[in-house]
Parts: C-alpha cells; structure tokens; sequence
C-alpha cells in the first residue's frame, strides 16, 4: 500500500430531503491518476467541493494529506490544485503574467514565480504564447494554461472536474497526454472528474463508477486489460440506458 493521499469515509451530503452523495467510502493513493465516472448529475462536483473544504458534509469526512478538509480548510487549499470546467483568467494580461499573479497569491517570491511560470508554460505547450493576452486563447489553450495555473504552487494533488469539455478531438487527446506526462515528471495524484468513459479509460489507473450520489464500482483498469475486459461493457452494466458516458 502507497501513502494515501485522499480518504473519503462514509461522506454524505444532503440537502433537505435531496441525498446528493450518498456514504462514499473511497482511498486514493500517491501517484495514482483515479477516474471519477458518471453521468452529468451524479454528485460528482459535489463531492469535489467537500475535498476542496468549500462545502461541508452532512456527515462523514474528507481527509487529504492527512488533512480534515472540513475542520482545516486552508491546510487542505495548499495542498490541491483544482481545475474547474471553466478556467477564470484576466484576458487583458499575458499566460504568464496571470500565473505570477496565482503565484503572488499563494505567497511565492517573484523572482521563483517568474521562473516557474516561464518553465510551466513551456511544459504544457504553450511556449509560443508567452506574449499572448489571454483573452485570445482558444479553448484548449486556456485549459492548458489553467494546468500550469494549477502547477505553479506545486500542490500534491491535482483534482480536474470536466477539464476537456468544449475542446476539440485532437486537444482532447494532447490535453490527456499532457495530464499522464505531467503527474508522471511532478509525482502528482490525479483526480479526473468526467462524463466521458473515453477519456477517463486512456488517463487512468483506477475508475469509480459514480450515480445518483453512490460510488457503484471500483475497477482497476491494468487488471481489466489484464482480463482482456472493457470498461465500456461493465459501464454499460451499472448504466444500461447507454449514452450518458459517450457523448
């Protein structure tokens, strides 16, 4: 067993009669790239605001790193770097400019920061953007900038909701790529939170299939190919409707 790095027990959340989560008990070690799956709705957002300590749970509890994220929510914030469905930046300042503004608020030196940024753009492909204003950037460009944004405070974890949505197929796959790279190079635990049962089969190392708030399987996905399985057909098992992972 690795360190473990994110522990969910029995987390709940409910609002009034709603059960949005539902006791999700799930461990993910240092390292591991870990896939939650499930169609838009499933409460998978929901259980990422309790890990980021933005929300509180009715009952259960989150520890990252060690960390209550309900009890030390800052601890837990230095801790993780999250990339939300859409990326927030300041369009009339440059990629890297918007950087050494995250990195001024996460308390790194200028003289560090300027030198990081420069070096995390090149890392995720942007090298000939520097002088770019952001609010030229296509959406895929923005998504990269948004990881380097992410990278630039060095978190041990990295907790992606929806990162891929409105890019286009081949940035899909260089963004997917460019997630396996950099969790590899900087040791990062990953949480890639998506709809796409694509996607979420080419980065990961482990899948939680995720519905109306419950965690239905684990599935590691080297064994599956081990077994000569497809995670599409166990998918299509939990979610017979089909279509909500394919779009």
């Amino acid at each position: 067993m690795g360190e473990q790095m994110i522990v969910l027990t029995d987390l709940t959340k409910q609002y009034g009669d709603f059960t949005a989560v539902d006791h999700i008990r799930l461990t993910i070690q240092k390292g591991e790239i870990f896939g939650l799956l499930g169609p838009n709705g499933a409460g998978k957002s929901t259980t990422i605001l309790m890990m980021l300590g933005l929300t509180e749970p009715t009952s259960g509890t989150v520890e990252i790193c060690g960390i209550n994220s309900t009890t030390h929510p800052i601890e837990v914030k230095r801790k993780i770097g999250y990339l939300p469905e859409d990326v927030g930046f300041y369009d009339d300042m440059t990629g890297p400019e918007n950087l050494l503004y995250t990195a001024r608020l996460n308390g790194i030196p200028d003289s560090e920061a300027r030198t990081r940024a420069e070096e995390l753009m090149k890392r995720v492909g942007l090298a000939e953007q520097m002088k770019k204003k952001t609010g030229k950037y296509s959406r895929g460009m923005r998504q990269r900038l948004g990881l380097a944004d992410v990278l630039i405070k060095k978190p041990e974890i990295i907790i992606l909701d929806e990162p891929t949505s409105g890019i286009d197929p081949a940035g899909v796959q260089e963004f997917i790529e460019l997630i396996r790279f950099l969790s590899k190079k900087e040791g990062l635990t990953v949480l890639f939170s998506s709809h796409h049962l694509d996607q979420v089969q080419k980065v990961c190392d482990r899948v939680g299939l995720f519905s109306s708030g419950k965690l239905l399987a684990l599935i590691d996905l080297a064994e599956l190919k081990n077994k000569k399985q497809e995670l599409t057909d166990i998918y299509n098992q939990y979610f017979e409707e089909g279509g909500s992972g394919h779009e």
